[in-house]
């Protein structure tokens, strides 16, 4: 389990993996985070670690950060009823994140693919994605290229939304 930003960091660079990394105060939400984005045009993401009504399936949605989710829509669309927040302790176990660190690159230490990945199709448009390496306090910046790359590699396909 990866659970240090330099952990990861050195994952990714061991991956040859091609990113930039802002630092910044810890943020908690897409406001906060808007306050240190980058100049770059690139798709600010909101993460949401999800589960069903049982704690027995888990999903990452991605969408972006402007966007609104209501968790009964989106639960249509993924097929899944009554889609709750995952518990902090399920996050920890399978992300190895807390909340406020919600990211995709959390990805990387779901080795038994129990989390499913759901892409907003509208943000897949986007040619680079800011994403969290495991903590609130810096921000990636990955190309989509890097990003598929990075699901193939931790073995998530993405469905879309």
């Amino acid at each position: 389990m990866i659970t240090l930003e330099k952990d990861f960091l050195d994952f990714l660079d061991a991956n040859s993996f091609v990113y930039q990394r802002i630092e910044h105060p810890a943020v908690f939400t897409c406001a906060e985070a808007e306050a240190h984005r980058p100049a770059l045009i690139a798709v600010s993401t909101k993460n949401l670690f999800l589960c069903d009504k049982r704690g027995r399936q888990f999903f990452l949605a991605v969408t972006a950060c402007e966007k609104t989710v209501k968790l009964d829509d989106l639960s249509l669309k993924l097929g899944v009823a009554h889609l709750r927040f995952g518990s902090e302790e399920n996050l920890m176990r399978l992300l190895g994140v807390t909340r406020g660190s919600v990211t995709m690159m959390g990805l990387a230490n779901d080795t038994e693919h129990k989390v499913e990945l759901w892409l907003d199709s509208e943000i897949w448009q986007g040619k680079h994605f800011l994403s969290h390496p495991l903590v609130n306090t810096a921000t990636l910046i990955l190309s989509k290229a890097e990003l598929e790359r990075f699901f193939t590699l931790t073995g998530h396909s993405p469905k879309f939304f």
